[in-house]
């Protein structure tokens, strides 16, 4: 007997579920929106290295990260670490914990 034909929706559930177990440490989804600016850096940058905008966004997010984590203190870490674990204040949500200092000028190089 052959299978019920899947939904488009089903196929995408199943896909995001999937995405969630890929590679050395699964994966996460991002849905935002970004200034034009942005956007349009993001695909000069992209193309100028010959990767793609999801790539050129990982390398720049964790060359930031890795800066920080350089010459973090060991309090500083443990703060720093959980505020990846905590909801959004955005998203209504109250944060528990030490707060992190809001970085005014933040430089890529």
């Amino acid at each position: 007997m052959k299978k019920d034909a899947a939904t488009a929706a089903e196929r995408q559930a199943a896909y995001r579920k999937r995405r969630c177990e890929a590679g050395e440490n699964g994966e996460r989804r991002i849905n935002l929106w970004v200034s034009t600016r942005a956007s349009l850096a993001v695909q000069r940058l992209a193309s100028r290295y010959c990767v793609t905008k999801r790539e050129m966004i990982e390398r720049l997010v964790v060359a930031e990260e890795e800066k920080i984590l350089y010459g973090i203190s060991e309090d500083d870490l443990d703060a720093y670490l959980a505020a990846g674990e905590r909801p959004l204040r955005s998203n209504g949500q109250k944060t528990g914990g030490k707060n992190m200092k809001k970085e005014k000028n933040i430089e890529l190089s």
